[in-house]
């Protein structure tokens, strides 16, 4: 009887063992939200920015939200301040508005928008350049959508764009791909408002505007070859003004 007994203990204590080694896998688990835009405000219990990029998770949990977040500073949320290439630690104090800004947070894999902005950011980097989907002048291409998107590409009938866009285009015929990756951000316009949109819903007909970043020697196919930072539907105004 008392093997027995020593036996359900030792079993008993097995699944406790196992349930604590469990739990501690996934508080320390999870994976890696990473938000970048411009940094709208700061304080020390948030930081608010305009959201232009990301990976795939936090793009994905931002489907159907607006560009405009606000994400929680904790305790433990460690600012980063690049100068040169290289990190420094620093304070909220130190972010300024129109920064170039990181937000990166770890949660489990299909964590909600709302979890994601009230879960502390691990860190925020605050780069002195901007990111890689912005650096270098802007290549912007107007046009509609002409089918079914390629995966990793949009399709676009240009139309018009600004400068740098139409020079690219000399020679060229109208209907062009241009590369995109998990960093690029879909937005649709809904009045003044846009909002993050997943691919899939651009449909053949709609009229975007593909902002792509890259030098300004750049051939078209090296334009093409550079994953755009944003893919925009209904973008309201003429967005091909811009420089």
């Amino acid at each position: 009887m008392k093997h027995r007994l020593s036996l359900v203990l030792a079993a008993l204590a097995t699944v406790a063992v196992t349930a604590v080694a469990a739990s501690a896998g996934t508080a320390h688990g999870g994976r890696t939200y990473e938000f970048r835009g411009e940094l709208l405000s700061a304080s020390s219990s948030s930081v608010q920015l305009q959201v232009q990029g990301g990976n795939h998770d936090a793009l994905k949990a931002l489907i159907g939200q607006s560009q405009d977040q606000s994400f929680a500073v904790g305790s433990s949320t460690e600012v980063l301040i690049y100068a040169h290439g290289r990190p420094v630690r620093g304070s909220v104090g130190d972010l300024h508005q129109g920064d170039d800004v990181v937000v990166r947070i770890r949660a489990p894999r299909g964590t909600s928008l709302a979890t994601l902005e009230t879960t502390a950011a691990g860190t925020i980097a605050d780069h002195t350049t901007p990111a890689k989907h912005t650096t270098g002048p802007l290549f912007l291409y107007v046009g509609t959508v002409t089918g079914p998107q390629p995966d990793g590409h949009v399709a676009l009938h240009v139309t018009s764009g600004n400068w740098r866009a139409l020079q690219s285009m000399l020679g060229q015929p109208l209907d062009q791909t241009f590369d995109t990756d998990d960093g690029t951000i879909y937005l649709m316009w809904q009045g003044k408002a846009p909002t993050v949109i997943d691919p899939s819903l651009l449909k053949a007909g709609d009229r975007i505007t593909v902002r792509v970043h890259a030098s300004a020697s750049s051939t078209l196919a090296q334009v093409e070859a550079t994953p755009a930072a944003h893919v925009g539907d209904h973008e309201p105004g003429n967005p091909e003004r811009e420089s």
